[in-house]
C-alpha cells in the first residue's frame, strides 16, 4: 500500500514539473494587443506587386520599415469577402453564403479569447464597414454559439443595414481605441473592393490610396497612444484579391482561383517582431489566428493555420 501511495506521490509531482517546465518554455511576449485591419479586394499588382508602389506610399516609404512585408501570402480558400474574413478570424477555408445569412463554422479568435477573459466580450470587436461581418462575432459550432461573442459596430447600424463609408468606421474606431481600449480588434474597410466593382479604374485606385492613408494614421496612433506604444501588434491584410486583366472581366470582380484572386497583401509590425524585412515564404490567410493565438496564448480546438514564427524576433 505504501509502495503505491508513493508511486502516485512521484506521478503527481512529476506532472506538476512538466506542466512547469511546459509552461516555461512558452515565450514572454511584449504583446498585449492586436489589431487586424483588412483593406477589402484589393490585388497584389496595385499593391507591394507594383514594383513602383505608386498607391501606397505610406506603406511602403513609412509603414514597412516597421515591420514585415511578406511577398508570398495567399487566400487558398474562397475568395469572396465573407469567406476571406472567416479564414482570418476561425484558421479555417469555408464555403460560406456571402451575403451575411450564415454564420462561420468554427469559432473564432474572438471567442477563444473571450473564453478566457472574464470580460473579454467588451474588449474584443469587429468593426467594419461592411454590415454582413456582423456575423463574424458568432458561429455554429454548438459549443460556442451565441457564446463569448465579439462586440459589433458593422454598417450602418448592424447587419442588414447596408454598407457605410470608411470615414465612419476609421472614425468610429479611433473613439473606441480611445473609450475603450480594446485588446483584439478586427477592423475592416470596404475599399478599394466596393469601388472595384462599379468598373471605374480611377475610384478603385482612389480606394487603395485612401485605405493607405488610413492605414498610416492607424499605425501613428498605435505608436503614440500610452495605452497601445510598445505593446500593440498590428497586422495587415486583403480578404482577396481581384481576377487578373486576363480572367473574366478583370479588377472588376473576384471568387475564383486565378492568382490575382489568391495573392494578396500581408504587413505585420508589434514588439515582438522583427524589423525592415521582406519575406518571400508562403503563408495565407488561416495562419493569422494561429499566430494570434501564440502571442495571445489561447488554444484553436478547430483551427487548422499555422504560426507565422518567422515574424518573430
Amino acid at each position: 500500500m505504501e509502495a503505491a501511495k508513493k508511486i502516485l506521490m512521484l506521478f503527481f509531482w512529476g506532472t506538476m514539473v512538466f506542466s512547469c517546465e511546459k509552461e516555461n518554455l512558452r515565450p514572454k511576449y511584449l504583446t498585449e494587443n492586436i489589431i487586424v485591419v483588412v483593406i477589402d479586394g484589393a490585388r497584389f499588382s496595385e499593391t507591394w506587386g507594383d514594383s513602383t508602389h505608386q498607391y501606397i506610399p505610406r506603406l511602403y516609404k513609412e509603414i514597412s520599415k516597421s515591420g514585415i512585408i511578406n511577398t508570398e501570402f495567399y487566400n487558398n480558400g474562397p475568395t469572396y469577402t465573407l469567406s476571406g474574413h472567416t479564414s482570418i478570424t476561425t484558421g479555417n477555408y469555408q464555403e460560406i453564403d456571402n451575403t451575411g445569412k450564415e454564420l462561420p463554422k468554427y469559432p473564432s479568435v474572438f471567442q477563444y479569447w473571450n473564453e478566457k477573459k472574464p470580460d473579454g466580450n467588451s474588449k474584443s470587436w469587429i468593426i467594419a464597414s461592411k454590415d454582413k461581418l456582423e456575423v463574424l462575432s458568432n458561429c455554429s459550432q454548438f459549443s460556442y454559439h451565441d457564446k463569448f461573442n465579439a462586440s459589433t459596430d458593422c454598417g450602418v447600424d448592424g447587419l442588414g443595414s447596408g454598407y457605410r463609408e470608411d470615414s465612419i468606421t476609421y472614425n468610429n474606431f479611433i473613439k473606441l481605441l480611445n473609450n475603450s481600449r480594446p485588446n483584439l480588434v478586427l477592423v475592416n474597410f470596404r475599399e478599394p473592393d466596393y469601388s472595384g466593382h462599379s468598373g471605374n479604374w480611377e475610384d478603385y485606385i482612389e480606394g487603395i490610396r485612401t485605405t493607405d492613408e488610413y492605414l498610416y494614421k492607424i499605425w501613428n496612433y498605435i505608436q503614440e497612444s500610452d495605452f497601445y506604444k510598445g505593446k500593440t501588434s498590428l497586422f495587415v491584410t486583403n480578404d482577396h484579391g481581384r481576377h487578373l486583366d486576363d480572367v473574366s472581366n478583370g479588377f472588376i470582380s473576384h471568387g475564383d482561383d486565378c492568382l490575382g484572386c489568391r495573392h494578396i497583401n500581408f504587413f505585420a509590425y508589434g514588439p515582438d517582431f522583427k524589423e525592415n524585412v521582406v519575406l518571400n515564404k508562403k503563408r495565407e490567410l488561416i495562419d493569422i489566428s494561429a499566430t494570434i493565438s501564440e502571442i495571445m496564448d489561447f488554444e484553436m480546438e478547430f483551427g487548422q493555420g499555422e504560426v507565422m514564427y518567422e515574424l518573430f524576433k
